[in-house]
């Protein structure tokens, strides 16, 4: 009982602040350019507390899980003094995007102050070489700091890491930085190592820790039979359920060959064998130092990992137009309610805090009607056209949107409680 009630506070939480910040965002831009609002309410059902200001009502609802700012004018088109639908364009599309615009600048400030506090930074500076590797036989050497791989800069690991990946095994040309702050160029072939992809997303928590969360679109395993939820109990012979550490090094003991797996299956166990797709990782052959732990280190590297938190967003939102994101990928309040309260500890709580707060912000503002994006649409139809569009035609359109986005809403419920259950 005690757990439920503390992953109840934390969705409530997570879920109350983020919507107060969106909403906040609205309600600040609106002020400042003017425009009349009626009402700034926090959660929705019953009103437990309200305050009537000169101009605006502040209200406090029962459920703090949703919110909303009132404007004058904003649902009805209204000729009053301070209507929103009297405001000019660019008024109007500062008060529509400033909801996520704050969501996404306090998930990368909340991310940023995180990894300030986490350290344990990887550094660019090179602890030693592997023996008997191309890196150690053209010359590099320990305290080699890495400056360039083929012309781009190496700020921190990642920067390694992405490099390496393009580089698909080819020659790589890697600037390095002596102690001495001369620098000298190595052309070599880094090196290969090959591994079993399967496409197979495992729960990595809760009671059943080998359960298929997802499954990458177009993969073997989804192509070839394994479905979300099943519970993946052997491999090749061997018990690996609850243990996802043996589970993966199963998977990956003999790169190339076919996999054969027991699942459970709702009550029964059904056997599969997956042919996995033969992909390659690549390394350069050396040990990287760590980090000094310091406030300088910590802020600098901080930055790049912002970066990255942020453009990972981006990225995944990339998939969803280029159909390699599936339905059962998606994940609704019921999904990200079971991830926040499964949070263990302050900083995992703040990541997932950032990570739903930046996803809420770049996802409110996609094109599509009626999240903000679709609003800003409208807006810059109106701008071109240079009159609004007719209220009736403006309406249909929010109102179509509305039904999609409710009827996708219930089918990745729908798909969260199964994954649940």
């Amino acid at each position: 009982m005690l757990s439920f009630i503390i992953a109840a506070i934390k969705i409530i939480i997570i879920l109350g602040l983020l919507v107060f910040i969106h909403e906040g965002g609205h309600f600040l831009v609106a002020k400042l350019c003017k425009i009349k609002v009626n009402e700034f309410a926090i959660g929705f059902g019953p009103t437990v507390w309200r305050k009537q200001g000169k101009e605006t009502k502040y209200a406090l609802r029962l459920i703090p899980l949703g919110g909303f700012v009132n404007m004058e004018g904003e649902e009805e088109r209204s000729d009053a003094e301070g209507s929103f639908s009297k405001a000019s364009i660019p008024k109007r599309i500062a008060v529509v995007v400033a909801g996520g615009l704050v969501n996404i600048i306090f998930a990368l400030i909340v991310y940023f102050i995180l990894m300030s506090c986490t350290g344990n930074n990887i550094s660019t500076t090179i602890d030693s070489t592997i023996p008997d590797t191309e890196a150690s036989r053209v010359g590099i050497e320990a305290n080699d700091k890495i400056v360039k791989v083929n012309g781009k800069n190496i700020h921190y690991k990642t920067d390694l890491d992405n490099a390496l990946k393009k580089c698909d095994g080819g020659e790589i040309e890697v600037v390095i930085e002596k102690p001495d702050g001369t620098k000298q160029t190595f052309n070599f072939k880094p090196i290969e190592e090959k591994y079993n992809y399967t496409g197979i997303a495992i729960s990595n928590s809760g009671d059943e820790k080998t359960k298929v969360t997802a499954l990458y679109p177009k993969s073997p395993a989804q192509e070839q039979g394994l479905q979300v939820n099943d519970i993946i109990v052997s491999i090749n012979g061997i018990e690996v359920e609850g243990d996802v550490q043996k589970l993966s090094s199963e998977i990956s003991k003999v790169v190339g060959e076919k996999i054969e797996l027991e699942v459970k299956r709702q009550e029964e166990i059904v056997k599969l064998e997956i042919n996995p797709e033969v992909r390659s990782n690549y390394y350069l052959g050396v040990y990287m130092k760590m980090a000094e732990n310091n406030l300088g280190n910590n802020l600098y590297y901080a930055v790049f990992e912002t970066g990255e938190f942020a453009f990972s967003i981006i990225d995944n939102l990339k998939l969803l137009f280029t159909g390699n994101v599936t339905i059962d990928q998606m994940m609704g309040p019921v999904g990200i309610g079971g991830v926040v309260a499964e949070t263990n500890g302050l900083a995992d709580f703040i990541y997932i805090l950032a990570l739903i707060s930046i996803s809420l912000g770049f996802t409110n503002l996609l094109p599509f009607p009626p999240l903000d994006g679709g609003k800003i649409v409208l807006l810059l139809i109106e701008a071109i056209r240079r009159k609004p569009l007719n209220e009736k035609t403006e309406i249909t359109i929010q109102m179509v949107g509305f039904a999609i986005l409710i009827g996708l809403s219930i089918l990745v419920t729908y798909n969260d409680i199964l994954r649940v259950f």
